[in-house]
């Protein structure tokens, strides 16, 4: 059995992972690269494997970095089943078709600007026609059910608690007489959050992948967050500004609706100011996703529920005000009334969020809130790495309004989540691969589980195949990365790269006394042998990577 990882190896986005038998090939996930023009390109390579031999594909969750290449996938010959849970497939739909839109107006603008320049017609990544036929594959299935997707392997999805329908995968595989299992995270939540679930503890596998999007950080407390996230509210409107909050459509946006409706309820002291500040939702597609939400109560957990029974909605309140039309969503640009915006994307990439940017930016009455992930190469980073001005619709804007992060919100698990929730494994896995992370949040995790409960990990830092029963790494492609390892993970590399050095040297000098000692037969020498060859391309690898710095 092999696994072969060919995304999310080099930092947080385009999650996708092969497991191959001898008869069968199935994918965890499909997800988009996102980021600078360097991550975007990658979306248009081609796959590391034949579409047309994949089997199935089980998808961890409805972000678009976990499943927006599926209707490339079927572009390119996919014609197998997707597996997910329901709420995922309520969501998928959402999801797939604005990011098939995305991708034809982004092509469609491209190409009537390389017209005035003579150069050729742009095709989109994939069109709305490419995903609706991705979508009459899925097939949803419950948490908790065991699916048998074909004569060797079998499937649970369990509560990840990150955003509605969220999936940690169990795997089971059997060759012969031989059965292993698999576990993959996808992205693991926060424990003790509003409407979600806290994410499942798995007891036993052979095999863990592993996210370590926030391996080296620590949140705040969520209250903590929720209250700074008030003051700078009040503090904005008092100033006359606007708050604008650039959110994930899903998961982000319904925290932050749940949590608005909880306080504009029980601060009566602040109802004259708060009457007068409306919470806009510009963002069909956020839009869409909360009734999506609304209909998925089912898997909310136990303080939503009673919430829902006690007849209140969390999930609206007077002052919520949902934006559909393009004209909607130009007229809060015009209004100078303070007001809470909040708009897709995230990560600031795409959507209507860079136009209240590009209107809202350079006005120092105002605060830009961030609540999510910020990838390397969005534009989303360099706000809050401290960039002075910004290029947005070919205009330089500059960054005068006040800029707060407020981590609280996250929806992935801190290094103290996911610690606690390795620890829960009663049957260590045999391998643990750390992916979905940056480079130094992984070699910092790696260390951190090293310190505190002694387990060895496997962080990958670039598309590489693995043969799970040897525990051999099989195949790697060439180290790529592209300025994403700061001055701490490069030391650290070439730490590491010093010390697999000194190690083939150790191994050779004890070779060569064994022999002198005839005390090393011929098979034994074979296998130290391949031990230093591997060795040595682990050190090539790295050196590359130390050179290209």
């Amino acid at each position: 059995m092999k696994i072969k990882f060919c995304g999310a190896t080099i930092g947080v986005t385009g999650s996708c992972h092969l497991i191959s038998t001898d008869r069968h090939m199935v994918l965890l996930d499909c997800g988009q690269f996102q980021g600078n023009k360097e991550m975007d390109a990658l979306n248009y390579e081609e796959f590391p494997f034949d579409p047309k031999a994949v089997e199935c594909v089980i998808l961890s969750h409805a972000h678009i970095d976990h499943c927006g290449r599926l209707p490339l996938l079927v572009k390119r010959g996919f014609k197998g089943s997707i597996y997910c849970t329901d709420a995922t497939a309520d969501l998928l739909s959402v999801m797939l078709l604005d990011s098939a839109y995305i991708h034809e107006k982004d092509a469609e603008w491209q190409t009537k600007k390389n017209a005035r320049t003579a150069k050729p017609a742009v095709e989109p990544l994939y069109t709305t026609k490419d995903a609706e036929e991705a979508l009459k594959l899925v097939k949803p299935i419950l948490y908790d059910q065991l699916v048998e997707i074909n004569d060797e392997m079998e499937i649970v999805f369990n509560d990840a608690g990150h955003i509605l329908g969220s999936a940690i995968t169990e795997i089971w595989v059997t060759e012969g007489d031989n059965t292993s299992k698999i576990v993959f995270s996808g992205d693991l939540g926060v424990k003790d959050r509003p409407i979600l679930r806290d994410p499942k503890k798995i007891k036993k596998a052979d095999y863990l992948i592993m996210e370590s999007t926030y391996g080296n950080r620590l949140h705040p407390e969520n209250a903590t967050s929720i209250d700074r996230l008030i003051e700078i509210t009040l503090d904005t409107v008092k100033r006359g500004g606007s708050v604008i909050i650039p959110a994930f459509a899903v998961g982000r946006t319904q925290e932050l609706i749940y949590e608005f409706n909880m306080f504009y309820e029980h601060h009566p002291e602040y109802t004259e100011v708060l009457d007068k500040i409306n919470v806009y939702i510009d963002s069909p597609m956020a839009t869409t996703a909360t009734e999506v939400f609304r209909r998925n109560a089912q898997v909310f957990d136990d303080e939503t529920k009673e919430y829902i029974l006690s007849g209140d909605n969390p999930l609206d309140f007077k002052n919520l005000k949902f934006t559909r039309s393009t004209e909607e969503s130009q007229a809060l640009n015009t209004d100078k009334t303070p007001k809470i915006i909040i708009s897709a994307s995230g990560m600031c990439d795409a959507g209507r969020i860079r136009h209240h940017l590009k209107h809202n930016l350079w006005d120092p009455r105002n605060s830009i809130v961030f609540v999510g992930y910020q990838a390397e190469g969005t534009l989303g980073r360099a706000i809050l790495d401290g960039a002075k001005e910004v290029k947005l619709f070919g205009e330089t804007v500059l960054v005068r309004a006040e800029i707060y992060n407020l981590e609280g919100f996250s929806g992935h698990a801190d290094q103290a989540g996911l610690l606690d929730w390795l620890s829960g494994f009663q049957k260590i896995p045999r391998k643990i691969f750390l992916v979905h992370g940056e480079e130094q949040s992984k070699i910092d995790f790696a260390k951190k589980v090293q310190e505190d409960l002694g387990l060895s990990t496997t962080p990958i830092f670039s598309n590489c195949e693995f043969e799970l029963e040897t525990g051999e790494m099989i195949s790697a492609d060439e180290v790529i990365r592209d300025a994403i390892v700061d001055k701490e993970g490069l030391e650290a590399i070439r730490a590491r790269l010093k010390n697999i050095e000194s190690g083939v040297q150790n191994i050779l000098a004890q070779t060569d006394q064994a022999v002198i000692a005839e005390n090393v037969t011929p098979e034994k020498l074979k296998e130290i042998n391949n031990i230093v060859l591997e060795l040595e391309k682990a050190s090539m690898n790295l050196g590359s990577v130390v050179t290209k710095r």
